[in-house]
C-alpha cells in the first residue's frame, strides 16, 4: 500500500479521534504555538464520558478549557512547565506540576516514568513525498 492510501485510511475528524481515548489514558500534548486546538476542543467536549485522563505538556499558549473546574475527575493536566493559562489550576490543586529540566523532560517518557498512551500533535498535511512538518514546535 502506498503512503497516500495509508494516510487517507487514517484521516478522521477530531471528534472521532477523541472517541479512541479511554478513561485512565495519559496523553502528551505538544505545546507552545503547536497545541492541536481542534483535538483539545473535541477532548473537552468528550470529557464527561471519561474519567482520570491525564494531559502532560510543557508550555501551552492560549485557551486551556481542559483545566476548568468542570473538568475535575475527567481531565487532569500535568504541566512540565507552568504557563499563565494553567497556573491557577495548579495553585488550586486541579492540575499537577512535574518539575523537570526542559533538556530532560523526554526522559520521563523514554524511561516510562510517565508512560504515554496517546500523543496529540499539530502536524502539516504530507507533501508529495509523504513528509510532514511539526511547524514551529
Amino acid at each position: 500500500m502506498s503512503w497516500m492510501k495509508t494516510y487517507e485510511s487514517r484521516v478522521t475528524t477530531a471528534e472521532e479521534a477523541v472517541k479512541t481515548i479511554k478513561s485512565g489514558d495519559r496523553i502528551f500534548l505538544t505545546g507552545n504555538c503547536s497545541v492541536p486546538r481542534k483535538l483539545m476542543e473535541a477532548l473537552v467536549a468528550h470529557a464527561p464520558e471519561l474519567e482520570n485522563v491525564e494531559v502532560c505538556h510543557a508550555l501551552t499558549i492560549g485557551s486551556s478549557d481542559y483545566v476548568a473546574p468542570e473538568m475535575e475527575g475527567h481531565i487532569r493536566a500535568n504541566a512540565l512547565f507552568i504557563g499563565p493559562n494553567v497556573r491557577q489550576a495548579v495553585q488550586k490543586g486541579r492540575a499537577d506540576f512535574t518539575p523537570v529540566l526542559l533538556s530532560e523532560f523526554t526522559l520521563l517518557f523514554k524511561q516510562s516514568i510517565l508512560p504515554l498512551d496517546v500523543t496529540f500533535a499539530h502536524l502539516s498535511p504530507p507533501d508529495e513525498h509523504g513528509f510532514c512538518s511539526y511547524g514551529i514546535e
